[in-house]
């Protein structure tokens, strides 16, 4: 290379790195002013894949379930014993569809949620499946009352059936209707069975009470109520979305995202 090819590069470097630099400045500052409510929930879903003290959490709740269960059936009912579970978040994870919508930058939709659980793909939570196994060898019904809508249906029930959970069938399988409170659907079930425990990772999943309320009233709730949880309440841990952070910005979920940020922001304990 003689001298002024070599100078040509020189001067080819020093012109183009800076706009290199911008570029990647750029790139790193529309990183960092991703919304809150987008990028949140894939934190909680990393806790959940990866996380050691996740699964432990999830063990702890259906090993009190089962010796809490045990002690149960100690005692006679007039009716047959059932119990009531929740889907998502409580025996399936979907973690991975909250770390697909995180990295498109988007928030839950219908559509986005369906396309996910039309692959009929989630793995299972840390001792769900041995619990509900062992409770069926027990003698007891177990009906599942989620959230879901009609048209997933179907798909519901094969990722439930193809891990081997007990009564998936679609009698005792309940989907969302008209509102998301599950009252209505559980007193169904008790009008057959005497509902013994329930599980769950959002505390409507066991009484109307926690209904879509402001976060004072579901903490004030959650003490009153203290002395159920562990006995007839099972919760499971979920850090990706559910009724608490709705109850933050006051359920109004079409807010836009940087206005939800603003709100949990200003609500949040800091210094």
């Amino acid at each position: 290379m003689n001298n002024i090819s070599k100078y040509k590069y020189i001067f080819l470097f020093f012109l183009l790195a800076p706009a290199v630099s911008c570029k990647v400045q750029r790139a790193a500052s529309a990183h960092s002013s991703t919304s809150l409510v987008t990028q949140g929930p894939l934190w909680g879903a990393v806790w959940q894949q990866k996380a050691s003290e996740y699964k432990a959490l999830c063990y702890q709740a259906y090993n009190a379930a089962k010796m809490q269960l045990d002690i149960l059936l100690q005692q006679s009912y007039s009716k047959p014993v059932a119990l009531v579970t929740d889907i998502d978040e409580t025996i399936l994870d979907n973690s991975p569809y909250q770390v697909h919508i995180a990295l498109k930058n988007e928030e839950y939709s219908d559509a986005s949620w369906m396309e996910w659980t039309k692959r009929v793909d989630c793995d299972t939570v840390p001792g769900a499946l041995s619990f509900f196994r062992y409770a069926k060898n027990r003698g007891v019904d177990v009906f599942y009352i989620t959230n879901r809508l009609e048209a997933e249906r179907e798909a519901t029930l094969q990722d439930i059936q193809r891990w081997g959970f007990p009564d998936a069938v679609s009698s005792h399988l309940t989907m969302k209707t008209t509102t998301s409170g599950k009252e209505p659907r559980r007193e169904t079930v008790a009008d057959t069975h005497e509902i013994i425990m329930l599980f769950g990772d959002n505390l409507s999943d066991f009484s109307a009470v926690f209904d879509k309320q402001p976060a004072e009233i579901r903490n004030a709730a959650t003490r009153d109520n203290a002395a159920l949880f562990g006995a007839k309440f099972i919760v499971l841990p979920n850090a990706m979305y559910g009724d608490w952070e709705g109850a933050l910005y006051q359920y109004k979920h079409m807010l836009p995202p940087a206005t939800k940020d603003s709100i949990i922001i200003r609500g949040l304990k800091k210094y």
